[in-house]
């Protein structure tokens, strides 16, 4: 009866504390797609402000999250850092310029300077997608996080997939970019602001998928089979009672 009550606490406190993983998940999502451009619409249609004023206050909330994650954890991420940089130099940009389609163009701007980047990380064997990664294969496991430490200090294929799994990242920002420029100067004002979200969110899904097929799928796979090795190998095997006679 105690080991099942035990059992069931336990369960019970995986699932909520996977459930508030998922929702950590999507405040990034939120604060740097939706609240962006509903308070574009808020400036601009209930408010009155300009084109350009609206994309402007608009893009404080995504910045403020940023300075605030970095503030927080209180070490440095160098993506969260990337993020940071460009966004408040884009902003201030644009902001000079006064043109609201170089205020679309930034969005595209960012993303073409994480794609490089990470492509940078790659080239330079420091590829810097495996620290988003990361925490999603080894689950905080120990066994997990012993198994991934051996895997990338001594396994090619997986040292390999790291590479590919932040390559796949880099050369879809980059893509990204390139639509939302062209975007950005072919396309009404007003269609851009959320077509812009879309073209996003579609990359974002992409490189999901493919990053995941590629690299973090296997990479899974090489971690559980690992761990699983180190905890067979763990496992001492317990010697036979001696007979009465031989005591």
């Amino acid at each position: 009866m105690t080991t099942n009550t035990v059992s069931q606490s336990q369960s019970q406190s995986q699932s909520q504390s996977q459930n508030k993983s998922k929702k950590q998940n999507f405040v990034p999502l939120i604060m740097d797609v939706a609240v962006p451009v509903g308070s574009y619409y808020l400036f601009k249609d209930a408010l009155g402000m300009s084109t350009f004023a609206a994309l402007a206050w608009s893009s404080v909330p995504p910045a403020v999250r940023t300075v605030l994650g970095v503030v927080k954890e209180r070490k440095v991420n160098a993506l969260a850092v990337l993020i940071l940089v460009v966004n408040v130099v884009g902003l201030l940009l644009s902001f000079v310029s006064g043109d609201p389609r170089l205020m679309l163009a930034k969005d595209s701007g960012v993303s073409s300077t994480i794609g490089i980047g990470i492509l940078v990380s790659v080239a330079l064997g420091k590829p810097m997608m495996t620290a988003g990664m990361k925490p999603w294969l080894v689950k905080g496991d120990a066994a997990r996080e012993a198994a991934w430490a051996r895997l990338q200090s001594g396994s090619a294929a997986f040292r390999r997939a790291e590479r590919v799994f932040s390559a796949v990242w880099g050369v879809a920002l980059l893509g990204e970019c390139v639509v939302r420029v062209v975007g950005a100067y072919t396309l009404p004002v007003d269609t851009m602001v959320w077509l812009g979200s879309v073209v996003l969110a579609v990359t974002m899904v992409l490189a999901f998928f493919v990053s995941g097929a590629l690299a973090a799928g296997p990479m899974a796979h090489m971690v559980a089979a690992e761990a699983n090795a180190g905890a067979n190998a763990g496992a001492a095997p317990v010697a036979a009672p001696a007979p009465a006679f031989a005591r």
